[in-house]
């Protein structure tokens, strides 16, 4: 007999970022950008810096442009460290 395939994983979030849903075409599948700033030690200019991460989740349930919160977990797959936890905002 062999055991159904749950429609959600759960793993044990470790560490949580907020970011932008920049794509949602892939299945279970969706990539957040995440901006960060920080000061220049020698110019004292904000550097703005942001970075992408694919995201454990359901494509139907959030939008491109939406501001989201993801949880870090263990690795999914090849690529996917993250999981989505909910959404923040528009």
């Amino acid at each position: 007999m062999k055991a159904e395939k749950e429609t959600t994983r759960k793993h044990k979030i470790t560490k949580t970022l907020k970011g932008k849903v920049v794509s949602n075409k892939m299945t279970r599948t969706i990539v957040v950008e995440v901006g960060r700033q920080r000061v220049h030690p020698l110019y004292k200019k904000i550097m703005r810096r942001s970075k992408r991460y694919k995201v454990e989740g359901d494509e139907k349930s959030v939008n491109i442009g939406d501001m989201v919160k993801i949880g870090a977990v263990r690795p999914i797959s090849k690529e996917k460290h993250f999981q989505l936890i909910g959404k923040v905002g528009k």
